[in-house]
């Protein structure tokens, strides 16, 4: 998957609930470091995610599924709420990756686990 449909996607649920956080945009800032973009990419992915298509790209590789579950998941608790429409957009990505209950179950264990 490229990186810049992977940010795409963070930033996609990051403003799903209406609204950015200082710490989601701290966190998005940070995770785009690390995926190789700047911060040119991120703007394209924050207009593409406000725009009327904006929509998912979903990873084919298990690895890349669970690595991105794992990013919402974080992207989701970075200002400290999990809204209603975060936790359907999360569970619409998990149930299209065909990701099993008992998947997401270990990864949220050994998400809270690392805290």
């Amino acid at each position: 998957m490229k990186p810049i449909d992977y940010l795409k996607n963070l930033v996609i649920m990051a403003s799903a609930d209406g609204a950015l956080t200082e710490r989601e945009i701290d966190w998005l800032v940070d995770r785009c470091s690390e995926l190789g973009l700047d911060e040119a990419d991120l703007g394209t992915a924050l207009e593409f995610a406000i725009s009327d298509h904006a929509t998912m790209k979903l990873p084919k590789v298990r690895e890349e599924q669970m690595q991105l579950l794992t990013d919402l998941i974080k992207i989701m608790a970075a200002d400290g709420q999990l809204d209603e429409i975060e936790k359907r957009l999360f569970a619409v990505a998990a149930a299209k990756m065909n990701v099993q209950q008992k998947e997401l179950d270990a990864l949220i264990t050994k998400l809270v686990g690392n805290d």
